[in-house]
């Protein structure tokens, strides 16, 4: 049997959750995720499988080194096991398979190694015909995980690719060292390199919490925005349709700190105003149904701050709406 060579730090261990039975009518989370294997996630023979059916692979990076570096508050490295320990009880209800393929974990400082083998695992799975599902970790998962979606082939074949992110921030911020506050710069001066233009969305910005200087930069690159007290749910439907129209695959990034504190407080950054659930959680069904959703994270989960795991459960929420 042929099992996983992706280059992750912690296997995957078994989920857990409410047992009600074996039988299908009964099944969770827990029951339906498997450890990842490339065998198991194998493109069918008659074709390529569309997006809402092919295998799901979830990857968890641990990493607040980023929210470190951005002087925020420290705590993401224990988002995915929180993520995972609220998804496993949800009923399980896709049309897809999901696995799990075990987490990259950023050692101390070491943030960049940490991204590159994140996104080299991202590109295999990626490659291998999956939907990628990353659990972050601080808002520097979004440069880890565009690392490897722009290494993967679908990028390489000349496909136009689209951010879109669901923050309160633009993360533009141009710094000495990388943080959670620069991947979405990082993406653009990749993508100038290597000769693209980077296509970026933004859901939710708050103009209390960027700066001038962010805003111009935002312009500068031609970033399409909504500011957060502009997210009604028909002003939210057209921007995401109109950028969605525009581009052939979409990466997804959700930064919890997009929701109001009230609903996700487990978050690096609180928001005073934020963007209501059901508004965030229709973006995900508008993404889910065009079909072009080739990968996707969720960032800026801090359990150290959370109640009863209200963030947690939020984020599975999201996570299982992408999926359905």
């Amino acid at each position: 049997m042929e099992t996983s060579t992706l280059p992750v730090d912690v296997r995957p261990v078994p989920w857990t959750g409410r047992f009600d039975g074996d039988g299908a009518e009964h099944r969770r989370w827990w029951q339906a995720v498997s450890p990842y294997a490339p065998h198991l996630t194998a493109p069918a023979a008659d074709g390529e499988p569309s997006s809402r059916t092919r295998p799901a692979v979830v990857v968890g990076f641990c990493s607040d080194e980023g929210v470190r570096r951005n002087k925020g508050r420290p705590g993401a490295v224990a988002a995915p096991a929180a993520i995972r320990g609220a998804l496993g009880p949800l009923a399980y209800h896709l049309d897809r398979s999901v696995f799990d393929a075990g987490d990259v974990v950023v050692e101390g400082s070491a943030l960049e190694d940490g991204q590159q083998r994140a996104g080299t695992a991202v590109s295999e799975l990626l490659d291998a015909g999956n939907l990628t599902v990353v659990l972050g970790g601080g808002h520097e998962t979004a440069f880890a995980s565009y690392l490897g979606v722009a290494g993967s082939s679908a990028v390489a074949s000349g496909k136009r690719l689209g951010v879109l992110n669901l923050d309160a921030h633009f993360d533009l911020r141009d710094a000495a060292v990388p943080s959670s506050g620069t991947p979405f710069l990082q993406m653009a001066r990749a993508e100038a390199a290597a000769g693209r233009e980077l296509h970026y969305a933004v859901v939710g910005i708050s103009e209390a919490n960027n700066t001038r200087t962010l805003f111009d930069t935002a312009h500068r690159l031609g970033v399409k925005y909504l500011l957060d007290e502009d997210c009604s749910a028909e002003a939210v439907e057209r921007f995401v349709a109109s950028f969605l129209a525009d581009i052939d695959v979409l990466y997804l990034t959700i930064d919890l700190d997009v929701l109001p504190a009230a609903t996700a407080p487990g978050v690096s950054a609180p928001a005073a105003y934020g963007v209501s659930l059901p508004v965030i959680n229709a973006i995900c069904r508008q993404v889910a149904a065009s079909g072009k959703l080739l990968h996707l994270d969720v960032a800026e989960l801090n359990p150290e701050f959370d109640v009863d795991s209200r963030t947690a459960k939020v984020a599975a929420r999201l996570v299982n709406t992408l999926l359905g």
